[in-house]
């Protein structure tokens, strides 16, 4: 009887282990065709891909903290990552509080621009930094971070290295 608790937590304990590592380095699924790197451990997966949903999410500690989203979307051949932005911008402007920040380039293996704003939600002062990131003519990834204004920005450079290493699986 012994020896099986003993086992039973050694395994226990192992698990739990295994689980934590996994939230670090990169992450990879095989219902999605990218990946990208977790600077911390501390970034938690809560909403896992799979064959119907390719979506991903991530929480920094908590949602408040900051909250990942990644999205793919398709897009009419050359439309314009501005033209997408606003269309984008124009669906946001309805939170509460709403304002829309700046644009910016951004390059890291894919390249894009990045476009933040703030909002009110519960009363709390919140930010969104969306990162638009071009794969095709017709295929784009956004990563979309949101949470406490404050929290997010102290957060800024995990989100930024999150964005640069997001990258498509090489063809085997």
């Amino acid at each position: 009887m012994k020896l099986t608790s003993i086992l039973f937590s050694a395994a226990f304990s192992l698990f739990f282990a295994l689980s934590a590592v996994a939230q670090t380095g990169t992450f990879s699924d095989a219902s999605v065709e990218y990946t990208f790197d977790l600077p911390e451990i501390t970034w938690k997966q809560t909403v896992k891909p799979s064959e119907t949903s390719p979506n991903v999410e991530y929480v920094y500690r908590d949602r408040a903290d900051g909250h990942l989203e990644v999205r793919r979307a398709v897009v009419k051949a050359g439309e314009m990552l501005a033209d997408i932005i606003k269309n984008e911008e124009q669906r946001l402007q309805f939170q509460p509080g709403f304002v829309a920040g700046k644009e910016e380039d951004f390059k890291g293996s894919l390249n894009g621009r990045v476009f933040n704003y703030e909002f009110v939600r519960s009363g709390r002062n919140m930010s969104g930094r969306f990162y638009f990131l071009k794969v095709d003519d017709k295929t784009i990834y956004v990563l979309r971070f949101t949470g406490e204004r404050d929290k997010l920005r102290s957060v800024r450079n995990q989100t930024d290295s999150i964005a640069r290493t997001f990258e498509i699986k090489k063809a085997k």
